[in-house]
């Protein structure tokens, strides 16, 4: 069943493109109506969603009993327009970031998923992960959909493996998927969230600053794929991933060396967040996106 809504803000393609997400895969153009754009197959726990753009309406293609876990996971009752509005415009980085980037939107993913993702993501390119991200699925997942009615051109859907289904795999089987030294982490965590010791349901229950410290608790993860849980699994809009493009992002745009002279560089990137960042309370993760994504698919394509 297809559903239109009209919503500013919103553009899928930007998304995709956002690295948050790994699971959306573009759609054949012959699969979605003649004058659409930017058609995906989201896949979310055992739920597949297709969705395409035809202007101005964002179209879903889902079961009428799935589309408010769906409206939920893309976000759609936050004003983005509202927190672009919020952006002090004397930061004319920011403010360039967010008008390049206002279809944008923090899906609200899997937690389990996004400690795996982004344990994955360490060291690894977004295509990197994708494909990684896959294998898991395609091998440990469960098969949802078989790809036949898109033309035998998209490989069967299949969700995320949840803890039972990935412990099933070995630390070998893990390292011949060519996970390298993340493979241990991996395992570790099937591990511990088998046996209950990482209790995802508990995770669920804290605030940004306790699940902070419960997920950084774990072998394999650290503060920055921490910050991806919450900002991607757990929906607190505070967290701020810094990873080496956000760190990159930082020191060019925002480091003053007389300000900063007497921050231990350990605690530099942390102090300028806090400084151009803590004044957009609960909507900071928002922040990294535009200026994640400006960074990726804008001003490296100018370059």
């Amino acid at each position: 069943m297809i559903h239109r809504y009209e919503i500013s803000c919103m553009d899928l393609q930007q998304i995709h493109q956002s690295g948050q997400c790994f699971r959306m895969v573009p759609l054949p153009e012959d699969t979605y109506p003649s004058g659409a754009k930017n058609g995906y197959r989201l896949i979310s726990g055992l739920r597949v969603l297709g969705a395409w753009q035809e202007s101005p309406s964002l179209c879903l293609d889902c079961p009428h009993e799935d589309l408010s876990f769906w409206l939920s996971y893309l976000d759609m009752d936050r004003d983005y327009q509202a927190v672009i509005n919020s952006i002090d415009r004397e930061n004319s980085y920011l403010t360039e970031a967010a008008r390049s980037g206002a279809g944008i939107r923090i899906l609200r993913q899997d937690p389990w998923e996004m400690i795996i993702t982004f344990v994955i993501s360490q060291q690894k390119t977004i295509p990197g992960i994708r494909q990684l991200v896959e294998a898991l699925s395609s091998r440990y997942g469960t098969v949802l959909e078989d790809g036949q009615d898109h033309g035998r051109r998209l490989a069967p859907a299949c969700s995320f493996p949840d803890p039972s289904q990935l412990s099933l795999a070995s630390l070998d089987d893990l390292m011949g998927l060519k996970l390298g030294y993340r493979a241990k982490y991996i395992h570790r965590l099937c591990q511990d969230a088998v046996s209950g010791r990482l209790n995802l349901a508990h995770l669920g229950t804290l605030d940004y600053e306790g699940a902070m410290e419960y997920l950084t608790g774990f072998y394999g993860i650290g503060k920055k794929v921490a910050n991806c849980v919450c900002l991607f699994g757990l929906h607190h809009i505070d967290a701020f991933p810094v990873d080496t493009w956000i760190e990159k992002i930082l020191m060019e745009q925002y480091f003053d060396r007389k300000k900063y002279r007497r921050i231990p560089k350990n605690r530099l990137c942390e102090a300028i967040v806090e400084d151009v960042f803590g004044r957009y309370s609960g909507c900071a993760g928002i922040m990294q996106q535009y200026i994640f994504y400006y960074e990726r698919s804008v001003r490296q394509g100018r370059e």
